[in-house]
């Protein structure tokens, strides 16, 4: 174990056989990559590591190509905004998944508030693609080597980053021409034959029986 570094926290209701799990996977954390830990525990029954943000890439590519850690899930990543509350504002938090040893981890990376950067994932998890670009989008958070780091829930054009807690409340968005104009409905020009009336059908047709007797 870490000594001033690694913690236990758990509260009871948690399956046994899955906290001793977490513990299996912490020691194995501790035992071969303890030199990139800034700080590991078992928060709720789930490990907890933070790292380094110029150490991430490598320490994530590990897990998930080692075979004793084979991290080969991954399940999501997000941005937190701390404004005023740590030293550094932002942090990403990765939750990974091994599939093989049945291990979850969350990984966390504190960021500063000037130029929040770190490294993409998508070339160790595809599946990072679009979390990414959310996180992007929402908090800022730029990821190096993207290969498309563009908005994916705002559009373009718009100014600033919605989840940040410093963004305004009331804040308003810069009018923009419309990219597809908007085209005259051709509903409104369709041309419909009358509607059958089926009573006056049977109306002439009674009359037409009753002429033939």
């Amino acid at each position: 174990m870490l000594e001033g570094k690694c913690s236990y926290y758990f509260e009871g209701g948690m399956n046994q056989a899955y906290l001793e799990n977490s513990k299996k996977l912490l020691e194995l954390l501790n035992r071969k990559l303890s030199s990139e830990l800034l700080y590991s525990a078992i928060e709720l029954g789930d490990v907890v590591v933070q790292i380094a943000p110029e150490k991430a890439f490598d320490f994530l590519k590990i897990l998930r190509m080692d075979t004793e850690f084979k991290f080969d899930f991954f399940v999501s990543v997000t941005a937190v905004d701390w404004l005023d509350a740590r030293e550094h504002r932002y942090e990403v938090v990765y939750h990974l998944l091994s599939l093989p040893n049945l291990y979850r981890l969350r990984v966390k990376v504190e960021l500063p508030e000037e130029a929040p950067e770190i490294d993409s994932v998508v070339s160790l998890w595809p599946g990072a693609n679009f979390m990414e670009r959310e996180a992007w989008d929402m908090v800022g958070i730029k990821f190096r080597n993207h290969p498309d780091l563009r908005r994916i829930l705002m559009y373009e054009e718009f100014k600033g980053h919605p989840l940040r807690k410093d963004y305004p409340v009331q804040g308003k968005q810069p009018r923009i021409p419309l990219i597809h104009p908007e085209v005259h409905n051709t509903a409104r020009d369709m041309i419909r034959p009358e509607l059958v009336q089926i009573r006056k059908q049977r109306q002439a047709k009674g009359a037409e029986t009753s002429k033939s007797q």
